[in-house]
């Protein structure tokens, strides 16, 4: 449903393509809005990344300006940056732990040595560096910096010697190199003479180091079993090495992975966001078809399991992902396809509010406004290939239309005309995304959401939630000065929350207003804090 709407606000509206304050300053879209602080930019990049870049600016630029704004952060408070780095990391508020490990090693690298220092402290660096794929990738990042110092090296050291011969065996099978990085090259590179000196790992080292020999028998079962799938004369010989020793996938042969019995054995223990993200092979090799009823309802209740899927610090974003590929019978890249089982679309549906946590309703009356705007197409979400902004914000608004009574919100969208959007609590979330890409696209307005509530008749709004990447330019008056006059008219305690839906350094939330609340887009925290700003306790 469109709806012609009036004027409403200022007596001498401000075009959005002209400045209407002197702190406001000119976006990419070459519109004006305000500019975010160089923290706020910072959690933005720490979730969302650059990858891709957006519509107006290319990823080279965003990551140089992200860059620069960490560098900034650190050198009015390198401390700060570090526990930001590792509470978002830890807590798994990112897609990607990539961006984190990025701005660890500029910390790392840092000219302030007390900056170095704080980074290089076992406690903070292995919440961040948990396993080998993040050593290695901060190893790649590092070559972009400073490159090793003696501090860096020995924190490196200490990662290896603070694991158990557990843990650093299947760090060292699932990961031996990512990034022209092995483990092999930092142990090298940490100087591992000086760390042998623990009997009970030494010789694990000395096999990432180089010694491909089996180890004594039966002193590390993962690292015998590595060997012994190697020389599996068969699929079904392969599969019952595999339960014995409990072996990743990363340990299995590639030639051994389009067998229907190799992925049954690594089904019981596969880690859950490598069962996230293998979905769709395992129903491609009858795994998780239909008539495999005991593994589909494994398989279903797994991914429904709040508690699992937070300690596993499975990302909404991942779930997105996956809801909307394996839904859609084959991968983004490649040539594998499958025939979807219904059951576990549904699981991943219901896993995808799960993976954010408890929300408490605030029982206000809210507008949601969806940003569909070309640029929101033009942006990808957290370099998810196959997701951009515009799908993001449909699925973050489903959180809480669910979260809330039905009959307190209102979504609509908007570029530079709005559109009711049917939103349902019952609705399943790849129907209201594809409800959002049917809608037609155009030039950015972020007013829209006050003025369609002011046009309607819908004057009793408690709050505004808008899901957009702040590149307006195309309205006739700018968007807090709609919400002002929607005040002055109607709800003078009237909110504004602007959920930044790409990592750039602009919003249409008023700095100045406390009214008025910026928050990152796919943050797991992000709908808890909205819920408790709207509720007036933040």
């Amino acid at each position: 449903m469109t709806t012609h709407l009036r004027n409403y606000g200022p007596r001498v509206p401000t075009l959005q393509s002209e400045s209407a304050r002197a702190d406001q300053v000119e976006n990419s879209a070459g519109g004006f809005g305000f500019a975010v602080d160089d923290w706020q930019r910072l959690q933005r990049f720490l979730i969302l990344g650059t990858e891709g870049g957006t519509y107006y600016v290319g990823q080279h630029q965003i990551t140089k300006d992200n860059a620069d704004s960490v560098a900034r952060c650190i050198a009015a408070d390198g401390k700060r940056v570090v526990d930001t780095i590792v509470e978002v990391s830890n807590a798994g508020r990112a897609a990607k732990n990539d961006y984190a490990l990025f701005a660890y090693a500029m910390c790392l690298s840092a000219s302030d040595v007390d900056t170095r220092r704080y980074a290089g402290r076992p406690e903070n660096f292995n919440r961040v560096v948990r396993i080998g794929t993040h050593l290695l990738h901060l190893a790649a990042y590092m070559e972009q910096f400073r490159g090793w110092g003696r501090l860096a090296r020995t924190v490196v050291g200490q990662w290896f010697t603070s694991k158990s011969p557990s843990d650093l065996a299947l760090q060292a099978v699932k990961y031996y190199s990512r990034d022209d990085w092995s483990l092999r090259d930092l142990l090298r590179l940490a100087h591992p003479q000086a760390i042998l000196d623990d009997g009970g790992i030494a010789q694990l080292l000395a096999w990432i180091a180089g010694q491909r020999e089996p180890l004594e028998q039966q002193s590390l079962p993962i690292i015998e079993g590595f060997h012994a799938i190697h020389t599996a004369v068969n699929d079904t010989h392969a599969a019952r090495i595999i339960t014995d020793y409990q072996l990743p996938r990363e340990a299995v042969p590639t030639e051994r992975l389009n067998s229907r019995e190799v992925w049954q054995a690594l089904l019981p223990h596969m880690p859950m966001n490598a069962l996230v993200r293998s979905l769709g092979k395992l129903t491609a090799v009858g795994v998780l078809a239909p008539y495999n009823r005991e593994n589909v309802a494994s398989v279903a209740e797994r991914l429904q399991n709040r508690v699992a899927l937070r300690g596993a610090r499975v990302h909404p974003i991942a779930m997105l992902s996956a809801l909307r590929v394996y839904g859609q019978g084959h991968g983004e890249r490649g040539k594998l396809t499958w025939h979807p089982t219904a059951a576990i679309v549904d699981a991943l549906d219901a896993g995808f509010y799960d993976s954010f946590g408890v929300v408490q309703p605030t029982n206000k009356n809210i507008v949601i406004g969806l940003d569909v705007s070309g640029s929101m197409v033009g942006t990808p979400l957290a370099g998810v290939p196959g997701l951009d902004a515009r799908m993001g914000a449909a699925a973050m608004a489903l959180v809480t239309a669910k979260t809330e009574p039905s009959a307190r919100v209102s979504v609509m969208a908007f570029s530079t005309t709005p559109v009711l959007v049917s939103f349902s609590p019952r609705q399943r979330l790849d129907d209201v995304i594809k409800e959002t890409e049917d809608i037609p696209f155009g030039s950015t307005d972020c007013a829209m959401p006050m003025l369609w509530a002011e046009a309607t008749g819908l004057h009793d709004i408690d709050a505004f939630i808008i899901y957009t990447d702040s590149e307006t330019w195309a309205g006739n008056i700018h968007p807090f000065q709609v919400l002002n006059d929607y005040r002055r008219r109607h709800v003078p305690n009237a909110k504004l929350v602007v959920v930044g839906m790409a990592s750039n350094g602009f919003t249409i939330a008023d700095p100045n207003d406390g009214g008025m609340l910026d928050v990152v887009g796919f943050d797991t925290a992000t709908p808890e804090i909205i819920s408790a700003f709207v509720r007036g306790e933040v």
